[in-house]
């Protein structure tokens, strides 16, 4: 049985004070939910909030855990401006985001260096939630199904069988990112369903089955449940419901009925 996720992506919002007011009014509100075991939270607040909200959370561990939305796949270096797996370890992350569409798009990465980074934070012992998924053109062209599969294959070179239990992809269509426009339920369904079935064919069917795959695209309170009723829809990576302790919380209470 996979443990439904749900994972806040703050981008580029809160300063120190919101952050801290957030994620603590999380972690009391999600702390019975998560003893139970019924549901994964984590948060993923910008890199100058990482170290602060670690030290918020010390009193919950086990409730909220901290993801970065993005790293450098090298240990240390001449990289000025970025931050490296062993920096992410330091301030308390778990997991760390990579791939979002806003790396891919704005800033340029290819899939070779997503590769990178995910081969990297596996090997520094860092969770990556990958993600992929299609723009509009794509999704008009009937691209969609070959995009995804050539982003879920490209991510995961010279990532192993075992290794993959550390790992979560997040389908997250570029269309439906901060648009207001949501897929609907049989159409992110049906885009699951075949990132599980490439998952079987890619490494077998143990792996295929374990792995969670999240929704990530205008996931709201009003719209969650009906995305994880189905069978494929392991959680939620989500971005504006995410900024305020409300409305992610009712996320996370539908995700753990």
């Amino acid at each position: 049985m996979r443990t439904p996720m749900i994972a806040g992506n703050w981008k580029m919002n809160h300063n120190l004070e919101t952050g801290r007011a957030v994620a603590t009014a999380v972690a009391q509100g999600a702390a019975e939910l998560t003893a139970a075991k019924k549901v994964e939270v984590i948060i993923a607040p910008s890199f100058v909030s990482l170290s602060s909200l670690s030290s918020a959370l010390k009193s919950s561990p086990d409730t909220v855990q901290l993801a970065a939305q993005n790293m450098h796949w090298a240990e240390k270096g001449a990289y000025t401006g970025d931050i490296s797996p062993s920096m992410l370890l330091d301030v308390g992350c778990s997991y760390v985001i990579l791939g979002h569409s806003e790396r891919r798009h704005v800033f340029l990465e290819s899939d070779e260096l997503i590769n990178r980074k995910v081969r990297s934070a596996i090997a520094h012992g860092l969770k990556p939630i990958v993600c992929i998924g299609e723009t509009l053109d794509e999704r008009e062209s009937n691209w969609t199904e070959a995009k995804n599969i050539f982003q879920l294959r490209a991510a995961l070179v010279g990532v192993s069988a075992q290794e993959m239990s550390q790992v979560v992809i997040a389908y997250e269509p570029v269309w439906a990112i901060g648009t207001g426009k949501t897929a609907t339920p049989e159409q992110a369904q049906e885009v699951h369903a075949l990132i599980r079935a490439e998952l079987k064919a890619l490494y077998n069917e143990q792996v295929a089955h374990a792995t969670r795959i999240l929704y990530g695209g205008s996931v709201k309170p009003d719209n969650i449940g009906e995305l994880l009723a189905k069978n494929d829809i392991d959680g939620a990576l989500v971005g504006g419901a995410s900024l305020t302790a409300d409305s992610f919380l009712a996320l996370v209470a539908e995700a753990a009925k």
